[in-house]
């Protein structure tokens, strides 16, 4: 029966960080529309917090989710991702990751 009841309450908090997920674009939208640099800094930072934090109840460490990330701008940058050729935002990021 623990064994269960550990099992739901993981389901239910993957369920709330989902929304946790969802909550923060709709602040992102809202603060976008009324311009607020602050609020937009603010709901950025709890976007990307809630999906490192959602990997990990996903059995992803934060580790992995960087490399994979890494991996990934990679990969865009080769593919020639319009962002990269036409600001170099990829590489910008991937040099940010590499540094921390």
């Amino acid at each position: 029966m623990e064994r269960e009841t550990d099992v739901a309450t993981r389901a239910r908090l993957i369920e709330w960080l989902k929304t946790e997920v969802v909550d923060q674009v709709a602040r992102l939208f809202k603060a976008m529309w009324d311009g607020s640099g602050a609020r937009i800094t603010d709901s950025l930072a709890g976007l990307i917090a809630s999906g490192y934090i959602l990997g990990r109840r996903l059995g992803i460490s934060y580790r992995d989710l960087d490399a994979a990330l890494a991996d990934k701008l990679a990969k865009l940058k080769q593919e020639g991702h319009q962002l990269e050729d036409l600001y170099r935002d990829l590489s910008a990021l991937e040099e940010h990751i590499r540094k921390r």
